[in-house]
């Protein structure tokens, strides 16, 4: 079995204790699509966006630590998945720039992320391209002065509320990433869509946007595996959201099974209520074994270890929707009521499966890797 060291130890009981002190407002921002006020002051005051940044720039950690990221994402999901994003993102929509920016646009922009001043926004998904990010449209050109960027982005969290987003877009043969400021002229940003699971999203065009040459990210031409580094450090920390996630929907259908009394007897000594109970307890454990043990790996090689991450993101994403469906299920009719933390947690469970690495696309990279090992 996994343990954390005493210093994730001492991360995690940060992580909780801002969790605990947006409980009261999780339900509010939960249903926001803009930046909750109070959500972000106390992420804000507590310093951990420091852990989604390098030291050089402000930082918590010379290398960024996927374990200290997914510890704090799951303690941050038990109680919001608006805080849970609101940190996510931070690092997530910075990351190609603290890997393959320049050294003045990294002094620039990185200090203010990882003291949330500015916040971060990663532009990959168009309007016919999710999973498939070979296919993207958008394009980038070297022009006399700058860079120009042409196209359409759509579904990007943070839309609308970033001050910067790194975009990846067409050029020539290969792939770019520029980085543009959220006042760019040229660029529109307009409301997403209206997900089950309320969430900041933006559908951004960029009609002749320029931006200065040094805002390139990477090589031009050549930046898809910086792309690619992001998700493969990233994408575990989303599994420590799922397993935050599943914890919570465990911990409330417990205590609604321990303190409901039907047939004389409280539900927990039902055999069903129990069993799917104490089943629900063995994935949850199950799931943060895995995922710790992933996070831990990608921060020595993440993309030598890209598998591992994705083998933990379905671990814990599907496990969280199997986790929630049964607490839900034990509380009977008191699990169908709108507004409750249960029917919450449901509605932000089943996004899990899907953004940064859709579970059947995952399985079937994995399924390539894995015949590929066997051959």
């Amino acid at each position: 079995m996994f343990d954390l060291s005493p210093h994730h130890r001492k991360i995690q009981e940060l992580a909780r204790a801002v969790a605990a002190q947006v409980e009261d407002i999780a339900d509010e921002a939960d249903s926001f699509v803009r930046v909750h006020p109070g959500v972000a002051a106390a992420l804000r005051d507590s310093g951990l966006t420091r852990y989604v940044v390098p030291a050089a720039y402000g930082g918590e950690d010379e290398i960024l630590d996927p374990l200290s990221i997914a510890v704090v994402r799951e303690a941050l999901m038990y109680s919001s998945a608006h805080l849970d994003s609101l940190f996510g993102m931070q690092g997530v929509g910075s990351y190609s720039l603290a890997v393959g920016g320049a050294e003045e646009l990294k002094r620039d922009w990185l200090p203010r992320v990882a003291r949330l001043e500015a916040i971060a926004g990663l532009a990959l998904t168009e309007p016919d391209v999710g999973s498939d990010l070979r296919g993207v449209t958008t394009t980038v050109e070297s022009r006399p002065g700058g860079v120009r960027v042409n196209g359409r982005k759509s579904f990007i969290t943070n839309g609308g509320a970033a001050d910067f987003y790194c975009v990846l877009g067409r050029e020539g043969e290969g792939y770019s990433m520029v980085l543009v400021p959220a006042d760019a002229p040229g660029l529109t940003v307009r409301p997403g869509a209206d997900l089950i699971a309320p969430h900041i999203l933006g559908e951004l065009h960029f009609d002749d946007v320029h931006v200065p040459e040094g805002n390139r990210l990477g090589v031009p031409g050549k930046a898809f595996s910086l792309m690619l580094q992001t998700l493969a450090v990233f994408r575990v920390t989303v599994a420590g959201s799922a397993v935050g996630l599943a914890q919570a929907a465990l911990d409330v259908a417990l205590r609604h099974a321990t303190t409901r009394e039907q047939f004389g007897r409280p539900l927990i000594g039902l055999g069903a209520v129990s069993q799917n109970l104490a089943l629900s307890w063995v994935e949850v454990e199950s799931a943060r074994a895995v995922t710790y043990r992933a996070a831990s790996l990608a921060r020595r090689d993440p993309l030598g270890h890209l598998d591992y991450s994705s083998i933990a993101k379905v671990s814990a994403t599907e496990a969280a929707g199997r986790v929630v469906d049964r607490s839900m299920q034990a509380m009977g009719r008191f699990g169908l009521v709108r507004g409750s933390k249960i029917e919450r947690l449901y509605r932000n469970a089943r996004p899990l499966r899907v953004y940064e690495g859709a579970t059947e696309v995952l399985l079937d990279s994995l399924a390539r890797r894995l015949a590929k090992g066997a051959s």
